[in-house]
């Protein structure tokens, strides 16, 4: 049973979508404001966090932008608005799908567990945004050394080029010190790089900072 945070500032939409999920998930938070969302998904290290867009304290996109790289949670928007700068503005925040507060409890479940699972999920015509702004012509270009680079390494070459050391990149990303050696290690093969101011060079030309 996937674990679920689920973030809107109105309580009886909140218990509505409960009462909707019934048992086919778990949920383990709940969040009605930017700064009780970000409270709530850091301890409760959900598997999918529902995020509406229109939130008090900078909205979901705000959210994304101050749990990005801090947990492994997928976020999918749930959200009343289906106005395409809003679908547009929380992808590239990272959400891994969007769809509208028409969708039924099992359609609602379903999609949790696809988003979980690593699927991007969106209401049908809202598709079509996120395709027509990712065809742009100031899409970004494919980069083959970055792309052979995972989220997670990423994440541990963002904070090292910040100058974060080992310790404190693990207490950010709730992984151990181990684990970010690991990582360091990864990304240093798959780039043929020395050490970790070549890392922080290579990150800073590409504007991963």
């Amino acid at each position: 049973m996937k674990k679920v945070v689920l973030v809107d500032d109105h309580q009886m939409f909140r218990t509505g979508v409960k009462a909707e999920l019934g048992g086919g998930v778990e949920i383990v938070g709940e969040a009605g404001d930017v700064d009780e969302a970000v409270a709530v998904i850091r301890a409760a290290q959900p598997d999918v966090v529902l995020l509406d867009v229109h939130l008090p304290g900078g909205g979901g996109i705000e959210v994304l932008r101050r749990l990005h790289g801090a947990v492994t949670s997928k976020f999918l928007a749930l959200s009343v608005s289906d106005a395409a700068e809003d679908v547009i503005g929380v992808v590239r925040g990272g959400a891994r799908g969007y769809v509208t507060k028409t969708i039924s409890g099992p359609e609602l479940t379903d999609a949790i567990g696809r988003v979980a699972d690593g699927d991007a999920v969106f209401s049908p015509r809202l598709a079509g945004f996120v395709l027509d702004a990712f065809a742009a012509t100031d899409a970004p270009a494919v980069d083959p050394e970055l792309d052979q680079i995972t989220q997670r390494e990423r994440d541990v070459l963002r904070l090292i080029a910040r100058g974060y050391a080992y310790k404190e990149i693990a207490k950010e990303l709730f992984i151990s010190v181990k684990t970010v050696e690991t990582h360091v290690s990864s990304v240093l093969r798959k780039l043929q790089l020395s050490n970790r101011h070549e890392l922080s060079r290579w990150a800073a030309a590409r504007r991963l900072v």
